[in-house]
């Protein structure tokens, strides 16, 4: 069977980058291409490197505009999704929405309008099928994606810090109330605006921290996510930086162990990783001594990752790398979509990056 998927924000980063996948995928075919600002342009002039698309005309992001098709996938900015979710899900309940923005990630509407200061959207089943629902490491959140008409897509740095941190904090290894992550990121996580500190006059030869002092938008969802592994409160210093390079992140995440965790040796450790992780697909585990690189994972929908135990400060750190485009963002929609549609998890997606 053949899904007709319609796609808002198909002249952005996350949009361009789900075109790119869903065309080399056997079950969907791309219906219409909408964009607000970019409407009445070609395909081409936006994306050169989606070359079967190149005469499609993007059309206005309208209710009407988007109805008839099975899949509508919304590349959208935070607050924009919305409003147009809830018209589609009047005028065709049936369509499949899954939203790549930020709109419907959050179960709290306070920590909602706390960190993006409007009116909460709604919790749609969330798009990270690798996510741990418990202590145990067996329930994970691809049981609750079959079937899904409403599907939100994780943020990309959210990805790469609760993968890093969840197995250790699922097996009671690590403190949950002493978190930090330290990211660096490649310029696409930002978007597609033109704005002067995404310049590469401003961009090339530079890192630069921002959102720093807890006030960056995904605190929250990774909060909610590590608070699922049944510890309890979760606490955690994040800071993103932004680095040189087009896409990509690197977490570099760190925890104080727990005291039966500091009197235990590192390999038992490890085997919390291990166990969580071991029948992933789309993460990966290196051998003891490789660590992660952003390179390695380049249009692949792969999560690195690596751990180790710092003994002299009674730390662990766990380091991820994923691509922000696709396991960050486009890959693991396609990831849910395959689940929500009965289609074979890995359908559509590859795990070889693009190196060097």
């Amino acid at each position: 069977m053949t899904y007709r998927i319609a796609v808002a924000g198909a002249t952005g980063y996350a949009g361009g980058e789900l075109l790119r996948l869903l065309l080399a995928h056997p079950a969907f075919e791309v219906g219409a291409l909408t964009a607000k600002t970019n409407a009445g342009t070609a395909m081409g002039e936006h994306h050169q490197h989606l070359s079967p698309l190149w005469d499609r005309l993007i059309v206005d992001t309208t209710v009407e505009n988007l109805l008839g098709h099975d899949v509508v996938a919304l590349g959208l900015p935070h607050g924009a999704s919305g409003e147009i979710a809830a018209a589609l899900e009047l005028a065709a309940p049936e369509t499949i929405l899954i939203d790549l923005g930020a709109d419907h990630r959050l179960e709290s509407a306070q920590a909602w309008e706390k960190f993006y200061g409007s009116e909460h959207q709604g919790t749609w089943t969330y798009g990270m099928p690798e996510l741990l629902l418990d202590q145990t490491a067996t329930k994970k959140q691809r049981d609750l994606l079959p079937g899904a008409k409403r599907i939100a897509v994780p943020g990309c740095n959210v990805t790469a810090v609760t993968l890093a941190l969840a197995p250790g904090i699922a097996a009671g290894l690590l403190e949950p109330t002493d978190l930090t992550a330290v990211l660096a990121n490649g310029v696409s996580g930002a978007g597609k605006a033109l704005k002067t500190h995404l310049l590469a006059s401003e961009i090339m030869g530079a890192a630069s921290p921002y959102a720093v002092g807890g006030v960056h938008r995904h605190i929250p969802e990774i909060m909610q996510n590590l608070e699922k592994c049944g510890q309890g409160q979760i606490s955690i210093s994040f800071t993103p930086t932004m680095v040189p390079m087009s896409r990509g992140i690197l977490a570099t995440c760190t925890a104080k162990l727990t005291p039966q965790a500091k009197t235990a040796d590192p390999a038992s450790i490890r085997a919390a990783w291990e166990q969580v992780y071991a029948a992933e697909e789309f993460v990966n585990l290196l051998p003891v001594g490789q660590w992660p690189n952003t390179a390695a994972t380049l249009g692949a929908n792969t999560a690195q990752i690596q751990i180790a135990v710092d003994e002299n400060a009674g730390r662990l750190v766990a380091i991820c790398a994923v691509d922000n485009l696709v396991k960050g963002t486009a890959g693991a929609a396609i990831q849910s979509l395959n689940l929500a549609l009965g289609l074979p998890e890995a359908t559509g997606l590859t795990t070889l990056g693009v190196a060097p």
